[in-house]
């Protein structure tokens, strides 16, 4: 009966205290340089993935005509090139983010581009929403739910032939920062 008291008392008390020094006393990874705590992709990735499959759309209310094509590239070079990188041109810090931030218009497993094997309401979902402790912002604040799905319909092409303006809108560098110059 001892030894399950004993049990008792430090499951209930000394484990939660150990686990409450560590996080105060500063030992918990925080720089991006870090290495992941341990599980934190397992823990954060499985909520994450039902979550977007339980309320993302799943139609988009438009279609990747040309025009919507080319209205999301002006978008995506807006808001989201500085960190996802353009067509041939990755973005030079997303490496220093963590986790790493994809580049949308680089082959990766089995030649897809980007997140073009994923469902535009997927891709619509993160936009819209963020992706906590990721870097991901919301731009439900920024962008009207039209915008949001043609940079979405945009991304989900991104392994098809595009329109020649839109390729021409996505080749273009960015403006290089006045503060540097």
């Amino acid at each position: 009966m001892k030894g399950f008291l004993l049990g008792l008392i430090i499951g209930l008390i000394a484990v939660p205290a150990a686990a409450w020094l560590y996080l105060q006393y500063g030992n918990v990874p925080v720089a991006t340089a870090d290495r992941p705590f341990p599980l934190e992709a397992k823990i954060v990735k499985g909520p994450l993935d039902r979550r977007i499959d339980r309320e993302m759309p799943k139609e988009a209310p438009m279609e990747a005509s040309p025009a919507n094509l080319e209205i999301g590239a002006h978008i995506y070079r807006a808001h989201c090139a500085t960190c996802h990188g353009l067509y041939g041109l990755p973005s030079p810090f997303a490496s220093s983010m963590y986790p790493v931030a994809p580049q949308l218009w680089e082959p990766h497993r089995k030649g897809v581009v980007g997140v073009s094997d994923d469902p535009p309401g997927e891709t619509y979902w993160k936009v819209d929403n963020g992706i906590r402790l990721s870097g991901m912002p919301s731009f439900s604040r920024v962008l009207n739910q039209a915008q949001m799905w043609q940079v979405s319909l945009l991304l989900a092409n991104a392994n098809k032939p595009l329109p020649p303006d839109v390729l021409t809108l996505l080749k273009q560098p960015l403006d290089p920062d006045p503060v540097s110059q």
